[in-house]
């Protein structure tokens, strides 16, 4: 740790503490994570494969020309008629957008930023980006950043991305979307299901750790001077705007996996034949809805046994009134009228606590420990001009 007191000189001198903890993937990242193909990958497989989406129009915001990009583009057509194809995809991070950047320690400025990143799926299906805004609104100070820029002002503008990146995937796909919302559902399971009704013990072996291990981040990760606090850019608190703003979105169905992959129009295998999270999930998910149904037919015969269920429905009722607060907008049911609804709800409970995890978490060691791909921090602010940049600028702590 006390090689982090003070910057380093070139990206070679992360291998002084990698060498330790390098895997077969993670070194493959600190090889390739400069290149292009490298970055649109881990939208896809990465620790985070869940912000990618179809893009149906550039928004307003995000003022791409085709002259800015044609030399890019690979299959004679316009920038318009690419996206008309199914071929332009899009990220943004507008929700980190004005979150206050982490400040517990004065002698150390540190910057959080809201960019957005076109990207191309080549001839070849591969996902390349093309365009960069490093913030929100578009301006002579903000400018898009080119694959054909300078070759450290366009490595710059992919560490802002990755950076942002990082932030998104630890508070909101992460923690928010997994750990916490895992808790809402193991919360009301023990308040109101007894250990001898099925559907506990359908639950309790995906969540029967979730309160343990939550408290914990409590406790030393996400608290007053935790790590969060020690490391992060959205330490010092807003890590918890980042939650509470992340809540005003989610909803039951974006935790359905099938409904969440075809809202970012990213279901097609033949649009996008290399997005294995997607398949894998699916594959994950309809087995695990197998089981569930194997299960919830044996033990209720009819839909409206499952309505008789008190015990069930204060359950459900209990994740929607305390866990979620009422929220007009989250959709969360209040009760369950059939074994259909009942099925459902089941499988995201468990895929939420099993597969999604995983899927979010086993790799950080992999797409994270180099550092490089995956800054916690910045501590210059973005560029608001090209030609600037250089290894200097990217790696030495600020005056």
């Amino acid at each position: 740790m006390h090689m982090f007191q003070s910057s380093w000189n070139d990206f070679s001198d992360f291998e002084k503490i990698f060498v330790r903890i390098k895997n077969t993937i993670s070194e493959y990242v600190m090889q390739h994570w400069k290149e292009d193909f490298m970055f649109g990958y881990q939208f896809l497989n990465g620790c985070n494969p869940v912000v990618i989406r179809k893009c149906t129009k550039l928004p307003d915001k995000f003022p791409v020309t085709h002259e800015m990009v044609s030399v890019s583009l690979e299959r004679d057509l316009t920038l318009e008629e690419e996206i008309q194809a199914g071929n332009i995809y899009i990220v943004d991070y507008e929700v980190l957008d004005g979150i206050t950047p982490n400040s517990t320690d004065p002698c150390t400025l540190q910057y959080v930023e809201a960019p957005i990143c076109l990207l191309y799926k080549t001839a070849k299906n591969k996902i390349m980006p093309i365009a960069i805004q490093l913030g929100q609104t578009p301006g002579e100070d903000n400018p898009i950043f080119l694959p054909t820029d300078g070759q450290y002002d366009w490595l710059l503008a992919k560490i802002w991305v990755r950076s942002a990146d990082f932030q998104h995937h630890q508070t909101i796909t992460h923690l928010l979307k997994t750990h916490l919302m895992t808790e809402v559902f193991a919360v009301a399971m023990y308040r109101q299901l007894p250990a001898v009704h099925p559907v506990y013990k359908l639950l309790i072996p995906h969540i029967r750790f979730t309160i343990a291990i939550n408290t914990k981040a409590r406790e030393q990760l996400i608290c007053e001077c935790g790590i969060f606090d020690k490391a992060n850019a959205t330490g010092g608190g807003g890590h918890v705007q980042l939650v509470q703003r992340a809540v005003k979105t989610l909803t039951f169905r974006s935790m359905c996996f099938p409904d969440a992959i075809k809202a970012r129009g990213v279901e097609k295998k033949e649009d996008l034949p290399t997005y294995f999270y997607r398949d894998d999930g699916y594959l994950v998910w309809e087995a695990t809805m197998g089981f569930v149904s194997d299960v919830v037919n044996i033990y209720y015969k009819s839909d409206e046994a499952v309505q008789g269920d008190e015990e069930i429905q204060a359950f459900i009722k209990d994740v929607c009134s305390f866990g979620m607060q009422d929220f007009d907008h989250c959709e969360f049911p209040k009760s369950l009228k059939t074994r259909t609804e009942l099925i459902e709800y089941l499988t995201v409970v468990v895929f939420t606590a099993s597969a999604q995890h995983a899927a979010v978490n086993f790799g950080q060691y992999d797409w994270c420990s180099w550092i490089p791909n995956a800054p916690s921090t910045m501590r210059k602010a973005p560029p608001k001009e090209k030609g600037l940049a250089d290894v200097n600028l990217i790696i030495r702590e600020p005056p």
